[in-house]
């Protein structure tokens, strides 16, 4: 049976929970606790990592990781990465600098932005319009990447399920012929 390692990542309140515990088969683990962060406009954050499974058909898994956003436990960002075939960079476009926001993971993931595929999904774009899907696509050209940046609803299963295959399509595309 083939397993894929994917981990969803980005800034605190992106919906990193929100999208495993939406489309993972079962009940999906949380690390969250009482946030003592006065700066997150949050009640629960995750402190170690979420997980979650979905099964595909030919009885595929894709195992779900998501990290937490504070920078202060980016020691976890490097644990979860490892193996990693795939990364959601999940941003939240209501909050101050989500340009700088999707910088900063792109800065702390750099070393597997060459061995994993990529997608950015931006939320809250309905009520937070700018920056639009352009400028996140110019900031990845800027550093000399490409991958796909769609606006997603974390809260959708639909939307979380088109964000992991934007995935599995890539990772089709990447490996290697036996």
């Amino acid at each position: 049976m083939k397993e894929y390692k994917i981990v969803f990542t980005g800034s605190p309140g992106a919906g990193k929970t929100t999208a495993i515990q939406a489309i993972s088969d079962s009940t999906a683990l949380s690390t969250d606790v009482a946030n003592s962060d006065a700066s997150l406009d949050k009640a629960m954050t995750t402190v170690g990592m979420d997980f979650g499974v979905i099964s595909l058909e030919g009885g595929e898994r894709v195992r779900l990781f998501g990290t937490p956003g504070q920078s202060r436990f980016d020691f976890m960002w490097t644990i979860l990465a490892k193996d990693a075939m795939g990364i959601v960079f999940l941003v939240d476009n209501s909050r101050p600098a989500p340009l700088e926001d999707l910088g900063l993971y792109l800065d702390g993931f750099g070393a597997h932005l060459g061995t994993a595929a990529c997608v950015v999904g931006v939320g809250r774009t309905d009520t937070n319009s700018q920056p639009d899907l352009d400028a996140y696509a110019s900031l990845l050209h800027s550093r000399s990447l490409l991958f796909p940046v769609v606006a997603a609803d974390v809260r959708r299963r639909d939307d979380v399920q088109m964000l992991v295959e934007l995935l599995l399509v890539q990772m089709e595309g990447m490996e290697t012929p036996a």
